[in-house]
């Protein structure tokens, strides 16, 4: 039996024929879409290597049925820069030195752009900590990451009060 879904990924309309019901969104877009950006780390959402943004809120990829989310709309770290320029949690990362192997990086951007779009960052890091806590770094690098993502939380507000203007 087939299933077809649509699914904008990263900007871009796609339909999709499902062999299997039980195809996770990590699996779709790794093995069928060629999007291994997002991660699989431990495949039982403990982890948050595998966060993407599914219609503006972090998901966890793995626990993610791909037919459940027919007509949604995912970002992933693929999709987050425009036109070759960084997103400001991206740029934010690289000058907060906020990775090590750099494996858990693109679900912690992920993460901290979710966060940040939700309105739940602001600039306490123990509530950027306490916002990230799904999210974990074997490296810990912790301290770059809420580093970083306050930067970012601060260089976004800074653009909506300009475009606002």
């Amino acid at each position: 039996m087939s299933l077809s879904i649509t699914l904008t990924i990263n900007r871009v309309p796609k339909t999709l024929c499902l062999d299997d019901p039980r195809v996770t969104l990590l699996d779709l877009l790794r093995e069928r879409l060629d999007l291994t950006g997002t991660k699989k780390g431990c495949d039982r959402g403990q982890c948050g290597a595998c966060t993407i943004l599914v219609d503006g809120r972090r998901v966890n990829a793995c626990l993610a049925l791909a037919i459940s989310h027919d007509g949604a709309e995912i970002l992933t770290i693929e999709g987050l820069s425009e036109g070759g320029v960084l997103h400001p949690v991206q740029a934010a990362f690289i000058a907060h030195d906020a990775l090590q192997c750099g494996f858990c990086t693109p679900g912690q951007i992920m993460s901290a752009v979710g966060l940040i779009e939700e309105g739940h960052a602001g600039d306490d890091p123990e509530r950027v900590r306490e916002g990230m806590s799904g999210n974990l770094c074997r490296c810990a690098a912790y301290r770059g990451i809420t580093e970083a993502v306050v930067e970012a939380t601060r260089a976004m507000a800074g653009t909506k009060t300009q475009e606002a203007a």
